[in-house]
């Protein structure tokens, strides 16, 4: 209809790029957004550990991403919880040191970040609670600060329905590795701030 926001027009219509730039009016600040998703054998960090996690850059062609495996930090973990990594405990126990994986995502996010990264997941709740207690526990900060963006709730916003999901956006298949989680979080992500208009810089 004339006059429609962007928020309200359908998902699925394409309407290109509308980022802003340098020059525009009430130009946005650069920012790089990273889409993690993550697994774990157990509700929260500390008590349990995080097996491995993944993360892409999210800007066009996806092509900068990040996978680490972790041993365990503690004896407790939960069959079922663990069953989703598709890994066994055993494999687990020869994954890489804790520390020197954090610190390798943080020269990551450095390096591929422009600007300030923030931190995007479909579940940000539990994501965010494991890397930010694992940064702050091995390295001694977070490279993200202190605030996270939960992608279903940016959707949500963006269509105005608190109803609506956008997983049928996905294209890669959600397999539980969590690169292949990332990705298709993070093509969706492209998919609906170009197609509703939305006001964000993907560099």
């Amino acid at each position: 209809m004339p006059g429609e926001s962007a928020a309200r027009r359908t998902p699925g219509r394409r309407l290109g790029k509308t980022f802003a730039t340098a020059a525009s009016p009430g130009a946005v600040v650069a920012m790089s957004y990273i889409m993690v998703d993550v697994e774990s054998d157990g509700p929260i960090p500390g008590d349990f550990s995080l097996v491995c996690f993944g993360a892409v850059v999210v800007r066009d062609g996806l092509a900068d991403t990040f996978y680490g495996r972790l041993r365990p930090i503690s004896e407790r973990w939960q069959p079922e919880a663990l069953a989703v990594s598709g890994f066994t405990r055993e494999e687990t126990l020869a994954f890489g040191d804790p520390a020197m994986v954090m610190r390798e995502f943080g020269s990551w996010i450095g390096a591929k970040s422009k600007g300030r990264p923030i931190f995007v997941s479909d579940n940000n709740g539990y994501d965010w609670s494991f890397v930010n207690w694992y940064f702050h526990h091995f390295t001694g900060a977070n490279p993200f600060g202190f605030s996270s963006m939960n992608l279903g709730s940016l959707y949500k916003g963006a269509v105005r329905d608190t109803f609506q999901t956008f997983k049928h956006l996905r294209r890669t298949a959600h397999t539980h590795h969590p690169v292949d989680d990332a990705r298709g979080n993070a093509e969706a992500m492209l998919e609906f701030c170009r197609a509703l208009e939305v006001k964000i810089r993907l560099e």
